[in-house]
């Protein structure tokens, strides 16, 4: 087997697999660092011996049994067991020893849940989790929350140290301390599902869904955890093969059917008499544009309305940019150029939807898709911006470029 072959394969299933293997691997021991440390030199040997051998039957089970046994052998060694406490690990006793690599389960939500512990500082707790569980890296992810690559880094080893050293247990909690975690678990579901959404990650977008779905399927009657299982399910459902295509260009009918009514059905199971969460409002919002396969039209008046209350009751940037589009859809582009909210230097969809608006309304509007391509994660988005602003910058042509978000 060719070595592009081998780390091709070894890269399905780095996105496949991360998070499941990382939380067999810590569960024993509760040492992500060690976890993680063992996962990639498993990675490492599998691109060395794939290409001379030929990639395993089950890759999967593969790499766990070669990370296991790099981890066995650390605790084996001398240092290690001089550091262990003996009521935690005792001599006889092999940590590892139930990890069976032909049936592996999914401890991913136990995991999530031990990120979201009181112990863990509230502002790394989300970026635990897209890391550890969920495999993005310290830049993205510090793109993402507007922090340093480097500060987010130490923020996540410190936080692993604390699980280590604390003892946090690997299991999901009862109902009495739910409400204290469930909020930075939602979040980071929701995070992972934005950030694949936007890098074009079509495996982990399909990871955020499966993580709602069986979250909210495990906590029952939960609005906001029905919310973001209808949030990623209806934003999948629009998901569209090739390069990127703005919202608003999109053919509907290439849509999924299936997704949007299990989607929608979702949403239905959120109801409640209570106030309507964020994911409720933004699941709705998404549920808004889905019908568009159905009628053809999108009905801005009802986004305006939910994006008023979303604001009401989460006022995010994302959502101010996104309320301020719609707003230029109903009340012209200078309208929504108003709209917009100010200082955010490095958010690209406020560049974006600047750029929009301006072309709409006939100005010069080339540093704004400049910056906004400049600033997407996602080549084809760059790309698109770049080849639009080209087009339509001070042609006074209307742009129909909106954001995702709307």
């Amino acid at each position: 087997m060719s070595h592009p072959d081998a780390q091709a394969a070894a890269e399905r299933a780095a996105r496949a697999s991360y998070g499941r293997l990382i939380s067999l691997l810590a569960a024993p021991t509760r040492d992500l660092a060690s976890a993680e440390d063992a996962l990639s030199g498993a990675f490492e040997e599998a691109l060395r011996r794939w290409p001379e051998v030929g990639v395993p039957t089950n890759p999967e089970g593969w790499l766990l049994t070669v990370a296991r046994n790099r981890q066995r052998d650390v605790w084996r060694s001398a240092a290690t067991r001089r550091s262990v406490p003996l009521e935690d690990h005792g001599a006889a006793v092999d940590p590892f020893a139930d990890l069976d690599a032909l049936t592996i389960g999914d401890r991913r939500l136990e995991l999530l849940f031990v990120c979201a512990h009181p112990a863990i500082d509230e502002s790394v707790r989300a970026p635990l989790m897209l890391q550890t569980v969920l495999g993005f890296d310290a830049a993205q992810i510090g793109r993402a929350f507007a922090v340093p690559a480097a500060t987010m880094a130490q923020r996540l080893v410190r936080a692993k140290r604390r699980i280590r050293d604390a003892g946090i247990p690997f299991a999901v909690p009862d109902r009495r301390l739910m409400p204290e975690r469930l909020p930075a678990v939602l979040e980071a579901v929701y995070g992972c599902a934005a950030l694949s959404w936007r890098g074009g990650r079509d495996t982990l977008a399909g990871e955020a869904r499966y993580l709602a779905v069986t979250l909210a399927t495990l906590l029952g009657d939960e609005p906001e955890a029905w919310s973001l299982a209808a949030l990623t399910t209806l934003t999948l459902a629009r998901r569209a093969d090739g390069g990127f295509v703005p919202l608003d260009e999109q053919d509907a009918t290439g849509w999924d059917e299936d997704l949007i009514a299990e989607g929608e059905s979702y949403l239905r199971r959120a109801r409640s008499a209570a106030r309507p969460g964020r994911f409720q409002l933004e699941a709705a919002i998404q549920a808004v544009h889905c019908e568009r396969r159905r009628t053809g039209a999108t009905s801005w008046a009802s986004l305006r309305t939910l994006y008023a209350a979303l604001l009401a009751t989460a006022p995010t940037l994302g959502a101010q940019v996104a309320s301020a589009v719609v707003t230029g859809r109903i009340d012209g582009p200078d309208a929504g150029l108003a709209a917009l909210p100010t200082a955010v230097d490095d958010f690209q969809p406020y560049w974006a939807a600047r750029a929009d608006l301006l072309a709409r309304a006939g100005r010069d509007a080339t540093e704004a898709y400049r910056r906004a391509a400049d600033l997407a994660a996602d080549p084809a988005v760059a790309g698109f911006l770049r080849r639009r602003g080209e087009a339509r910058t001070g042609t006074g042509t209307p742009s129909r470029h909106g954001t995702e978000h709307t």
